[in-house]
């Protein structure tokens, strides 16, 4: 990946709704080797995809909560369980693996305490949990979805 790749890749970062005239202006490419790079980038699978980010207090999901889970079991039925139940869950919109104490982090997005509750009676009816630890966010200070791509 070259430095025009790079700033490809910040440019739709920032705004995926861009032209690709706008875009190859900014880059200083012609129109089509830009649009050849952009379909390279999303065949090798650096550009995943390109996604309308919205709001979500503007669309009734006010409440964002940190689940942190500890489990006893690691075995690789468990994490295929694991995985295949939280993937079914809407509400989570982010999941990792943890090094530490905590095993699992995830993130979840709903519209109030009630709609967590009974997430969350799912979520530990779904799959054996040692400790589920909920923490409520108050305030977004920052949210970004954009890597900090260096152009070197």
């Amino acid at each position: 990946m070259d430095r025009i790749d790079r700033k490809i890749l910040l440019a739709l970062q920032s705004d995926a709704s861009i032209s690709i005239a706008e875009l190859s202006s900014r880059v200083g490419l012609s129109q089509t080797p830009c649009w050849k790079r952009i379909q390279k980038l999303e065949a090798q699978g650096v550009i995943t995809r390109r996604v309308a980010l919205v709001d979500s207090a503007k669309v009734g999901l006010g409440l964002t909560v940190f689940v942190s889970i500890e489990t006893k079991d690691h075995s690789k039925e468990w994490i295929e369980r694991f995985a295949e139940s939280i993937s079914a869950m809407p509400e989570v919109v982010d999941v990792y693996r943890m090094a530490g104490d905590v095993d699992y982090m995830l993130k979840v997005v709903v519209a109030d305490m009630e709609s967590y509750d009974a997430f969350y009676k799912r979520l530990i009816e779904s799959t054996p949990l040692k400790n589920v630890t909920s923490r409520f966010a108050m305030e977004r200070i920052k949210s970004t979805t954009e890597l900090p791509i260096a152009i070197r």
